[in-house]
Protein backbone atom coordinates (compact mmCIF):
# COMPACT_ATOMS: atom_id res chain seq x y z
CA UNK A 1 0.00 0.00 0.00
CA UNK A 2 2.49 2.52 0.36
CA UNK A 3 4.69 1.70 -2.29
CA UNK A 4 1.28 2.46 -4.51
CA UNK A 5 1.15 5.57 -2.39
CA UNK A 6 4.86 6.63 -3.36
CA UNK A 7 4.33 6.20 -7.41
CA UNK A 8 1.32 8.00 -7.38
CA UNK A 9 3.06 10.92 -5.01
CA UNK A 10 6.23 11.13 -7.26
CA UNK A 11 5.28 12.60 -10.06
CA UNK A 12 3.89 15.72 -7.84
CA UNK A 13 6.68 15.75 -5.19
CA UNK A 14 9.35 16.03 -8.86
CA UNK A 15 6.54 18.54 -10.01
CA UNK A 16 6.89 20.79 -6.44
CA UNK A 17 10.36 20.37 -6.28
CA UNK A 18 10.57 22.18 -9.84
CA UNK A 19 8.57 24.78 -9.30
CA UNK A 20 10.17 25.50 -6.20
CA UNK A 21 13.64 25.46 -8.14
CA UNK A 22 12.46 28.34 -9.88
CA UNK A 23 13.62 31.56 -9.15
CA UNK A 24 10.73 33.77 -7.68
CA UNK A 25 9.97 37.48 -6.89
CA UNK A 26 8.00 39.66 -4.99
CA UNK A 27 5.94 42.50 -7.06
CA UNK A 28 3.43 45.05 -5.27
CA UNK A 29 0.38 45.96 -7.73
CA UNK A 30 1.47 49.38 -7.88
CA UNK A 31 4.89 47.96 -9.16
CA UNK A 32 3.32 45.85 -11.68
CA UNK A 33 1.14 48.78 -13.06
CA UNK A 34 3.81 50.98 -13.47
CA UNK A 35 6.24 48.66 -15.33
CA UNK A 36 2.97 48.33 -17.89
CA UNK A 37 2.84 51.75 -18.31
CA UNK A 38 6.45 51.95 -19.09
CA UNK A 39 7.05 48.32 -20.95
CA UNK A 40 3.70 47.25 -22.36
CA UNK A 41 3.73 46.70 -26.07
CA UNK A 42 0.68 47.27 -26.60
CA UNK A 43 0.42 50.88 -25.14
CA UNK A 44 3.83 51.27 -27.04
CA UNK A 45 2.05 50.66 -30.16
CA UNK A 46 -0.77 52.96 -29.39
CA UNK A 47 1.97 55.72 -28.76
CA UNK A 48 3.46 55.70 -32.30
CA UNK A 49 -0.48 55.28 -33.86
CA UNK A 50 -1.06 58.93 -31.95
CA UNK A 51 2.90 59.78 -33.66
CA UNK A 52 1.85 59.03 -37.12
CA UNK A 53 -1.46 60.82 -37.05
CA UNK A 54 0.20 63.79 -35.47
CA UNK A 55 2.54 63.67 -38.27
CA UNK A 56 -0.23 63.32 -40.61
CA UNK A 57 -2.09 67.07 -39.26
CA UNK A 58 1.25 68.61 -39.33
CA UNK A 59 1.41 67.48 -43.41
CA UNK A 60 -1.66 70.26 -43.68
CA UNK A 61 0.55 72.61 -42.84
CA UNK A 62 1.41 73.20 -46.50
CA UNK A 63 -2.23 74.57 -46.95
CA UNK A 64 -0.93 77.83 -45.39
CA UNK A 65 3.10 77.57 -45.92
CA UNK A 66 4.75 77.92 -49.09
CA UNK A 67 6.22 75.33 -51.08
CA UNK A 68 10.29 76.46 -51.91
CA UNK A 69 12.64 74.48 -54.46
CA UNK A 70 16.05 75.74 -55.92
CA UNK A 71 17.56 73.78 -58.60
CA UNK A 72 20.82 74.38 -61.03
CA UNK A 73 20.55 73.08 -64.61
CA UNK A 74 23.58 73.54 -67.04
CA UNK A 75 23.25 72.52 -70.79
CA UNK A 76 25.02 72.97 -74.20
CA UNK A 77 23.23 73.80 -77.36
CA UNK A 78 23.37 74.99 -80.71
CA UNK A 79 19.20 74.89 -81.22
CA UNK A 80 18.63 78.97 -83.04
CA UNK A 81 15.73 79.43 -80.37
CA UNK A 82 17.68 77.92 -76.71
CA UNK A 83 20.68 79.35 -77.79
CA UNK A 84 19.51 82.81 -78.64
CA UNK A 85 16.82 82.59 -75.25
CA UNK A 86 20.01 81.39 -73.65
CA UNK A 87 22.16 84.37 -74.31
CA UNK A 88 19.17 86.57 -73.84
CA UNK A 89 18.71 85.04 -70.71
CA UNK A 90 22.51 85.64 -69.73
CA UNK A 91 22.25 89.28 -70.88
CA UNK A 92 24.98 88.69 -73.34
CA UNK A 93 22.87 89.96 -76.50
CA UNK A 94 24.84 92.00 -78.95
CA UNK A 95 23.79 93.96 -82.41
CA UNK A 96 25.94 91.09 -84.59
CA UNK A 97 23.04 88.56 -82.98
CA UNK A 98 20.60 89.87 -85.06
CA UNK A 99 22.11 88.32 -88.26
CA UNK A 100 19.82 86.05 -89.87
CA UNK A 101 22.75 83.68 -90.75
CA UNK A 102 23.90 83.50 -86.90
CA UNK A 103 20.57 83.32 -85.76
CA UNK A 104 19.53 80.39 -88.12
CA UNK A 105 22.32 79.10 -87.88
CA UNK A 106 24.23 79.96 -84.41
CA UNK A 107 27.55 78.59 -82.62
CA UNK A 108 27.15 76.59 -79.81
CA UNK A 109 26.56 77.83 -76.11
CA UNK A 110 26.95 76.86 -72.74
CA UNK A 111 24.40 78.04 -69.99
CA UNK A 112 23.89 77.54 -66.49
CA UNK A 113 20.71 78.29 -64.53
CA UNK A 114 20.30 78.29 -61.03
CA UNK A 115 16.76 79.02 -60.09
CA UNK A 116 14.67 79.44 -56.64
CA UNK A 117 10.95 78.83 -56.94
CA UNK A 118 8.34 79.55 -54.44
CA UNK A 119 4.76 78.41 -54.57
CA UNK A 120 2.51 79.94 -51.82
CA UNK A 121 -1.36 79.09 -51.52
CA UNK A 122 -3.99 81.46 -50.72
CA UNK A 123 -7.69 80.45 -51.17
CA UNK A 124 -7.57 76.44 -50.69
CA UNK A 125 -10.88 76.03 -48.79
CA UNK A 126 -10.88 71.56 -49.78
CA UNK A 127 -7.33 71.97 -47.90
CA UNK A 128 -8.31 73.94 -44.78
CA UNK A 129 -11.36 71.41 -44.35
CA UNK A 130 -8.93 68.63 -44.92
CA UNK A 131 -6.45 70.26 -42.11
CA UNK A 132 -9.18 70.24 -39.74
CA UNK A 133 -10.05 66.44 -40.72
CA UNK A 134 -6.88 65.71 -39.78
CA UNK A 135 -6.84 67.53 -36.69
CA UNK A 136 -10.06 65.49 -35.61
CA UNK A 137 -8.33 62.15 -35.87
CA UNK A 138 -4.92 63.16 -34.60
CA UNK A 139 -7.48 63.75 -31.58
CA UNK A 140 -9.71 61.13 -31.52
CA UNK A 141 -6.11 58.73 -31.92
CA UNK A 142 -5.06 59.93 -28.86
CA UNK A 143 -8.20 59.51 -26.93
CA UNK A 144 -7.75 56.34 -28.33
CA UNK A 145 -4.77 55.85 -27.09
CA UNK A 146 -5.88 56.72 -23.34
CA UNK A 147 -8.42 54.18 -23.33
CA UNK A 148 -5.78 51.74 -24.58
CA UNK A 149 -4.13 52.78 -21.29
CA UNK A 150 -7.61 52.52 -19.28
CA UNK A 151 -7.78 48.80 -21.15
CA UNK A 152 -4.72 47.72 -20.08
CA UNK A 153 -5.11 49.29 -16.78
CA UNK A 154 -8.09 46.74 -16.34
CA UNK A 155 -6.20 43.97 -17.26
CA UNK A 156 -3.44 44.23 -15.59
CA UNK A 157 -5.78 44.31 -12.17
CA UNK A 158 -7.32 41.55 -13.82
CA UNK A 159 -3.86 39.86 -14.01
CA UNK A 160 -2.89 40.63 -10.99
CA UNK A 161 -6.01 39.20 -8.76
CA UNK A 162 -5.54 35.98 -11.01
CA UNK A 163 -1.76 35.65 -9.70
CA UNK A 164 -3.42 36.25 -6.37
CA UNK A 165 -5.99 33.81 -6.22
CA UNK A 166 -3.54 31.12 -7.68
CA UNK A 167 -1.71 31.38 -4.60
CA UNK A 168 -4.20 31.39 -2.18
CA UNK A 169 -5.77 28.27 -4.11
CA UNK A 170 -2.25 26.76 -3.46
CA UNK A 171 -1.99 27.76 -0.08
CA UNK A 172 -5.65 26.07 0.84
CA UNK A 173 -4.96 22.91 -1.17
CA UNK A 174 -1.48 22.94 0.73
CA UNK A 175 -3.22 22.99 4.28
CA UNK A 176 -5.96 20.69 2.63
CA UNK A 177 -3.33 17.91 1.75
CA UNK A 178 -1.63 18.32 4.84
CA UNK A 179 -4.91 17.65 6.67
CA UNK A 180 -5.28 14.59 4.12
CA UNK A 181 -2.44 12.91 5.12
CA UNK A 182 -2.57 13.54 8.74
CA UNK A 183 -6.25 12.22 8.36
CA UNK A 184 -4.38 8.79 6.49
CA UNK A 185 -1.63 8.08 9.56
CA UNK A 186 -4.59 8.35 11.86
CA UNK A 187 -6.70 6.25 9.83
CA UNK A 188 -3.37 3.82 8.73
CA UNK A 189 -3.30 3.28 13.14
CA UNK A 190 -6.87 2.58 13.53
CA UNK A 191 -6.48 0.06 10.65
CA UNK A 192 -3.46 -1.14 12.55
CA UNK A 193 -5.31 -1.21 15.72
CA UNK A 194 -8.48 -2.84 14.22
CA UNK A 195 -10.95 0.35 14.34
CA UNK A 196 -11.05 0.74 10.67
CA UNK A 197 -11.38 -1.38 7.13
CA UNK A 198 -9.06 -1.49 4.93
CA UNK A 199 -11.83 0.07 2.47
CA UNK A 200 -11.83 3.03 4.92
CA UNK A 201 -7.33 3.89 4.54
CA UNK A 202 -8.20 3.27 0.31
CA UNK A 203 -11.02 6.30 0.41
CA UNK A 204 -8.60 8.50 2.53
CA UNK A 205 -5.66 7.81 0.14
CA UNK A 206 -7.95 7.87 -2.88
CA UNK A 207 -8.52 11.45 -1.23
CA UNK A 208 -4.54 12.28 -0.54
CA UNK A 209 -4.01 11.86 -4.22
CA UNK A 210 -6.46 13.78 -4.92
CA UNK A 211 -5.93 16.51 -3.31
CA UNK A 212 -2.45 16.55 -4.59
CA UNK A 213 -3.40 16.52 -7.92
CA UNK A 214 -5.25 20.16 -7.47
CA UNK A 215 -2.58 20.95 -5.55
CA UNK A 216 -0.35 20.59 -8.77
CA UNK A 217 -2.91 22.29 -11.19
CA UNK A 218 -2.90 24.98 -9.10
CA UNK A 219 1.11 25.35 -8.92
CA UNK A 220 0.45 25.28 -12.31
CA UNK A 221 -2.14 28.19 -12.45
CA UNK A 222 0.38 30.04 -10.44
CA UNK A 223 3.46 29.65 -13.16
CA UNK A 224 0.50 30.68 -15.85
CA UNK A 225 -0.53 33.61 -13.98
CA UNK A 226 3.00 35.17 -13.87
CA UNK A 227 3.86 34.40 -16.96
CA UNK A 228 1.01 36.29 -18.51
CA UNK A 229 1.62 39.30 -15.59
CA UNK A 230 5.42 39.19 -17.22
CA UNK A 231 4.24 39.27 -20.69
CA UNK A 232 2.01 42.57 -19.55
CA UNK A 233 4.88 44.35 -18.14
CA UNK A 234 7.40 43.71 -21.25
CA UNK A 235 9.55 41.40 -19.39
CA UNK A 236 10.50 37.71 -20.52
CA UNK A 237 11.85 36.24 -17.66
CA UNK A 238 10.58 32.70 -16.23
CA UNK A 239 10.34 33.46 -12.98
CA UNK A 240 7.19 32.63 -10.36
CA UNK A 241 5.91 35.91 -9.11
CA UNK A 242 4.01 36.85 -5.53
CA UNK A 243 2.13 39.61 -4.84
CA UNK A 244 3.08 41.50 -1.75
CA UNK A 245 -0.76 42.16 -1.47
CA UNK A 246 -2.91 38.70 -0.46
CA UNK A 247 -6.40 38.57 -2.14
CA UNK A 248 -9.12 40.63 0.20
CA UNK A 249 -12.39 42.41 -0.94
CA UNK A 250 -12.13 45.94 -2.14
CA UNK A 251 -15.40 47.85 -0.82
CA UNK A 252 -14.66 51.02 -2.98
CA UNK A 253 -17.32 50.10 -5.36
CA UNK A 254 -19.13 52.74 -7.65
CA UNK A 255 -22.20 53.88 -5.85
CA UNK A 256 -24.23 55.53 -8.55
CA UNK A 257 -22.87 54.38 -12.13
CA UNK A 258 -23.95 56.48 -14.66
CA UNK A 259 -21.80 56.49 -18.08
CA UNK A 260 -19.61 59.59 -18.63
CA UNK A 261 -20.16 61.72 -21.98
CA UNK A 262 -16.52 62.17 -21.54
CA UNK A 263 -14.97 59.04 -21.42
CA UNK A 264 -11.99 58.41 -23.83
CA UNK A 265 -13.31 56.11 -26.25
CA UNK A 266 -16.87 57.84 -27.10
CA UNK A 267 -14.97 61.33 -27.47
CA UNK A 268 -12.30 59.74 -29.58
CA UNK A 269 -15.88 58.24 -31.44
CA UNK A 270 -17.00 61.79 -31.62
CA UNK A 271 -14.03 63.14 -33.13
CA UNK A 272 -13.67 60.73 -35.63
CA UNK A 273 -16.89 61.38 -36.47
CA UNK A 274 -16.36 65.41 -36.43
CA UNK A 275 -13.27 64.34 -39.00
CA UNK A 276 -15.53 62.33 -41.06
CA UNK A 277 -17.82 65.35 -41.71
CA UNK A 278 -14.65 67.84 -42.20
CA UNK A 279 -13.80 65.45 -44.90
CA UNK A 280 -17.32 65.44 -46.61
CA UNK A 281 -17.29 69.40 -46.43
CA UNK A 282 -13.82 69.36 -48.12
CA UNK A 283 -14.82 66.91 -50.93
CA UNK A 284 -17.96 69.27 -51.33
CA UNK A 285 -15.58 72.51 -51.17
CA UNK A 286 -13.48 70.48 -54.08
CA UNK A 287 -15.82 71.81 -56.62
CA UNK A 288 -14.07 75.41 -55.89
CA UNK A 289 -11.81 77.14 -57.63
CA UNK A 290 -8.26 77.53 -55.77
CA UNK A 291 -5.87 80.40 -55.89
CA UNK A 292 -2.11 80.28 -55.43
CA UNK A 293 0.65 82.68 -55.71
CA UNK A 294 4.23 81.85 -57.37
CA UNK A 295 7.31 83.47 -57.80
CA UNK A 296 10.85 82.64 -58.68
CA UNK A 297 14.19 84.25 -59.01
CA UNK A 298 16.89 82.77 -61.56
CA UNK A 299 20.26 83.47 -61.95
CA UNK A 300 22.26 82.82 -65.47
CA UNK A 301 25.68 82.13 -66.88
CA UNK A 302 27.69 80.18 -69.03
CA UNK A 303 30.15 79.10 -66.03
CA UNK A 304 28.94 76.65 -63.59
CA UNK A 305 27.90 77.72 -59.94
CA UNK A 306 27.66 81.24 -61.50
CA UNK A 307 25.14 83.92 -62.03
CA UNK A 308 26.08 87.46 -63.89
CA UNK A 309 22.46 87.53 -64.77
CA UNK A 310 19.61 87.89 -62.98
CA UNK A 311 15.84 87.64 -63.28
CA UNK A 312 12.46 87.10 -61.53
CA UNK A 313 8.87 86.26 -61.95
CA UNK A 314 5.99 86.65 -59.97
CA UNK A 315 2.03 86.31 -60.46
CA UNK A 316 -0.88 84.48 -58.95
CA UNK A 317 -3.17 81.95 -60.69
CA UNK A 318 -6.68 80.85 -60.44
CA UNK A 319 -7.36 77.27 -61.26
CA UNK A 320 -11.10 75.76 -61.60
CA UNK A 321 -11.54 72.14 -62.29
CA UNK A 322 -14.76 71.96 -64.10
CA UNK A 323 -15.00 68.48 -64.74
CA UNK A 324 -12.96 65.20 -64.05
CA UNK A 325 -14.83 62.49 -65.04
CA UNK A 326 -17.52 62.32 -62.32
CA UNK A 327 -14.47 61.37 -60.13
CA UNK A 328 -15.04 64.05 -57.57
CA UNK A 329 -18.82 63.59 -57.47
CA UNK A 330 -18.08 59.72 -56.35
CA UNK A 331 -15.51 60.77 -53.91
CA UNK A 332 -18.24 63.34 -52.53
CA UNK A 333 -20.86 60.77 -52.04
CA UNK A 334 -18.52 58.23 -50.77
CA UNK A 335 -17.73 60.86 -47.80
CA UNK A 336 -20.90 61.29 -47.15
CA UNK A 337 -21.90 58.06 -46.83
CA UNK A 338 -18.65 57.41 -44.38
CA UNK A 339 -19.67 60.43 -42.35
CA UNK A 340 -23.41 58.93 -41.43
CA UNK A 341 -21.47 55.56 -40.88
CA UNK A 342 -19.24 56.88 -38.67
CA UNK A 343 -22.80 58.56 -36.91
CA UNK A 344 -24.61 55.60 -36.75
CA UNK A 345 -21.51 53.72 -35.16
CA UNK A 346 -20.88 56.34 -32.60
CA UNK A 347 -25.04 56.13 -31.53
CA UNK A 348 -24.76 52.43 -31.66
CA UNK A 349 -21.29 53.19 -29.13
CA UNK A 350 -23.33 54.78 -27.15
CA UNK A 351 -26.34 52.08 -26.67
CA UNK A 352 -24.03 49.21 -26.11
CA UNK A 353 -22.14 51.04 -23.96
CA UNK A 354 -24.92 51.79 -21.64
CA UNK A 355 -26.30 48.08 -21.80
CA UNK A 356 -22.78 47.05 -20.79
CA UNK A 357 -22.70 49.43 -17.79
CA UNK A 358 -26.44 48.11 -16.44
CA UNK A 359 -25.33 44.67 -17.15
CA UNK A 360 -21.95 44.66 -14.99
CA UNK A 361 -23.83 47.17 -12.35
CA UNK A 362 -26.13 43.71 -11.79
CA UNK A 363 -23.15 41.17 -11.77
CA UNK A 364 -21.46 43.69 -9.10
CA UNK A 365 -24.74 43.34 -7.18
CA UNK A 366 -25.15 39.42 -7.55
CA UNK A 367 -21.49 39.27 -6.75
CA UNK A 368 -21.64 41.32 -3.36
CA UNK A 369 -24.63 38.89 -2.62
CA UNK A 370 -22.52 35.51 -3.90
CA UNK A 371 -19.88 36.94 -1.34
CA UNK A 372 -22.35 37.03 1.84
CA UNK A 373 -23.91 33.59 1.04
CA UNK A 374 -20.03 31.91 0.38
CA UNK A 375 -18.58 33.93 3.33
CA UNK A 376 -21.65 31.74 5.55
CA UNK A 377 -21.33 28.48 3.49
CA UNK A 378 -17.42 29.20 4.75
CA UNK A 379 -17.96 29.43 8.25
CA UNK A 380 -20.69 26.84 8.87
CA UNK A 381 -18.04 24.16 6.64
CA UNK A 382 -15.52 24.95 9.24
CA UNK A 383 -17.68 24.52 12.27
CA UNK A 384 -18.98 21.47 10.39
CA UNK A 385 -15.13 19.77 9.58
CA UNK A 386 -13.92 20.34 13.40
CA UNK A 387 -17.14 18.45 14.91
CA UNK A 388 -17.01 15.58 12.66
CA UNK A 389 -12.91 15.67 13.35
CA UNK A 390 -13.46 15.60 16.91
CA UNK A 391 -15.94 13.15 16.66
CA UNK A 392 -13.85 10.57 13.88
CA UNK A 393 -10.58 10.93 16.57
CA UNK A 394 -13.20 9.74 19.00
CA UNK A 395 -14.26 6.72 16.85
CA UNK A 396 -17.37 7.84 16.69
CA UNK A 397 -17.69 9.45 12.63
CA UNK A 398 -17.43 7.58 9.50
CA UNK A 399 -14.38 8.00 7.58
CA UNK A 400 -16.63 8.57 4.55
CA UNK A 401 -18.43 11.48 6.49
CA UNK A 402 -15.05 13.04 7.49
CA UNK A 403 -13.62 12.64 4.11
CA UNK A 404 -17.03 14.63 2.68
CA UNK A 405 -16.40 17.14 5.26
CA UNK A 406 -13.14 18.39 4.57
CA UNK A 407 -13.90 17.84 1.21
CA UNK A 408 -16.50 20.62 1.85
CA UNK A 409 -14.63 22.61 3.27
CA UNK A 410 -11.77 22.89 0.83
CA UNK A 411 -14.42 23.88 -1.69
CA UNK A 412 -15.68 26.44 0.13
CA UNK A 413 -12.69 27.95 0.41
CA UNK A 414 -11.72 27.89 -2.74
CA UNK A 415 -15.31 28.82 -3.70
CA UNK A 416 -15.29 32.03 -1.24
CA UNK A 417 -11.62 33.46 -2.70
CA UNK A 418 -12.95 33.04 -6.32
CA UNK A 419 -16.31 35.10 -5.38
CA UNK A 420 -13.65 37.67 -3.68
CA UNK A 421 -12.08 37.69 -7.08
CA UNK A 422 -15.15 37.84 -8.97
CA UNK A 423 -16.21 40.64 -7.09
CA UNK A 424 -12.58 42.80 -7.34
CA UNK A 425 -12.89 41.96 -10.98
CA UNK A 426 -16.99 43.34 -10.89
CA UNK A 427 -15.62 46.50 -9.30
CA UNK A 428 -12.68 47.16 -11.29
CA UNK A 429 -14.26 46.67 -14.41
CA UNK A 430 -17.36 49.24 -13.15
CA UNK A 431 -14.71 51.66 -12.67
CA UNK A 432 -13.34 51.24 -15.90
CA UNK A 433 -16.91 51.58 -17.69
CA UNK A 434 -17.62 54.57 -15.65
CA UNK A 435 -14.06 55.66 -16.06
CA UNK A 436 -13.74 60.17 -17.14
CA UNK A 437 -10.69 61.71 -19.26
CA UNK A 438 -8.97 62.91 -16.64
Amino acid sequence: MKKQQLIFLLPAILFSWLLSAQETVTIGKEEVQERVQENNSQLKISQQEFLAARAQYRQTNAVFLPNISASHTGMTTNNPLMAFGSKLNQEIVTQSDFDPARLNDPDRIDNFATKVEVQQPLVNLDGIYQRGAAKSKMQATELQGVRTGDHMKLETNKAYMQLQLSHKAVAVLEQALETAQANLRLAENNFKQGYLQQSDVLAVEVRVTEVDNQLQYARSNVKNASDYLMFLMGDSLDVVLVPRDSLSVQMDAVTTPALPGDRADIRAMELATEARRKMYRADKMSFLPRLNAFGSYELYDDEIFQGDATGYLAGVTLTWDLFDGSKRFGKTQESKAEFEKSQLELEQHVQQSKLELNRATRALRDAENKLNLTRLALEQSKEALRIRNNRFEQGLEKTTDLLGAETQFSEKRLEYYQTVYEYNYAVAYLEFLTSSIE
